[in-house]
């Protein structure tokens, strides 16, 4: 196959803020710099995973990160024993569609005929072997269009957006009919029985050039500055600072939006590859070892006629009595107490934290003791 032979360059997009994971997850150190599901940090379990298979010719990872995250990246994939070819730096969050015209950019400039491998640092791939076979199934599709990976659903998930497929392009590979929002339980459940639905798992497999002419098509304000800002941008060894006047004038939208929604050269390859976006706490109790009781417990912590509640503890002693289906989470930043099922709401919770603290700031007195909505 002409196209899997072409040289695959991983790019790691670790510019999430995973808010949703608060009070571990914070702005200083989100989530991919956590250990969640295992021993290593979700950003080196992803970087391990893209160093490839015997299958795919795969060079060096290029790091797309928040520029107050540069000591931690390095640091990180240090221990892992992966050396970076490029860390791209950014002097503030413009989403996705601004770091795929970067990678792009990079990626082409270096070498033409390579493929970009855009994946987000804070996924969970169980079966990477598998993830590699789609990859391979993707790559001849990959040199005319924009490749996406779509996990075939386990259940009606309401917390992902979803891909319905068309007509194959290829073995495994499928033309896209449609993008389509996180939808409510019953549409989600149509989904499923449909057969035809993915779940997006925002992960691409592109040629430089195609990616960059689908740009220049749909969003060329996006393509222009964000090539300004690589144009104009400070470089240190590997490191590679945007430039911060060019890049806030960069459109903050997702590549879903600006490109995959309107182009008529969006493929899919629909896989099984053990994936999970661990977003919420809930989300990661489902996808942890639990006890018999159902509960999953990290740290010191004590639980009593307790049932299918996580409880994580960062250097803060925990006891849960006689509860069940609970969150309790406690570190140096915070304390969360939740429903398990109203986890994916934790972000509305800091955003009034945040809120009541900015208040209390321009008052120049202490935060209220209690809020409530």
């Amino acid at each position: 196959m002409t196209g899997a032979r072409r040289r695959v360059t991983p790019v790691i997009l670790s510019g999430g803020a995973g808010t949703r994971l608060w009070p571990l997850s914070t702005e200083a150190r989100p989530k991919q710099f956590h250990a969640l599901t295992g021993a290593r940090t979700m950003i080196q379990d992803t970087a391990l995973r893209m160093r490839g298979s015997e299958r795919a010719a795969v060079g060096a990872p290029v790091v797309i990160c928040s520029g107050r995250h540069r000591d931690l990246v390095h640091a990180q994939l240090d221990a892992a024993g992966v050396t970076p070819a490029t860390v791209v730096l950014e002097p503030i969050g413009r989403n996705t569609a601004a770091a795929a015209a970067v990678a792009a950019a990079l990626v082409g400039a270096a070498d033409p005929e390579a493929l970009v491998l855009l994946a987000p640092a804070d996924h969970v791939v169980a079966a990477p072997e598998s993830f590699w076979r789609a990859v391979e199934a993707g790559a001849e599709a990959a040199a005319e269009r924009i490749v996406t990976f779509g996990i075939r659903p386990s259940a009606p998930e309401t917390g992902y957006g979803y891909i319905r497929f068309a007509d194959p392009l290829a073995e495994g590979v499928f033309a896209v009919d449609r993008f389509f929002e996180k939808p409510d339980r019953p549409t989600a459940e149509a989904y499923l029985a449909a057969g035809d639905y993915v779940w997006n798992a925002g992960i691409f497999l592109f040629s430089p050039a195609v990616l960059l002419a689908e740009l220049a098509r749909w969003r060329p304000d996006v393509l222009a500055q964000a090539a300004e800002a690589l144009n104009r941008a400070r470089r240190d060894g590997a490191d590679v600072w945007l430039d911060p006047e060019a890049f806030a004038l960069c459109p903050d939208v997702s590549l879903d939006y600006a490109v995959m929604e309107k182009t008529g050269r969006a493929a899919v390859v629909p896989c099984e590859v053990g994936w999970a976006d661990v977003g919420s706490w809930g989300e990661l109790w489902r996808h942890g070892e639990r006890d018999g009781e159902g509960n999953r417990v990290r740290g010191e912590a004590v639980l009593l006629e307790a049932s299918d509640c996580l409880v994580w503890s960062d250097g803060v002693p925990i006891a849960v009595l006689g509860a069940e289906n609970l969150v309790v989470v406690a570190t140096a930043d915070g304390v969360l107490v939740t429903a398990r099922d109203r986890s994916q709401d934790v972000k509305r919770g800091l955003e009034q934290l945040r809120r009541l603290r900015a208040a209390a700031a321009a008052s120049g007195g202490p935060p209220p003791e209690r809020a409530q909505t």
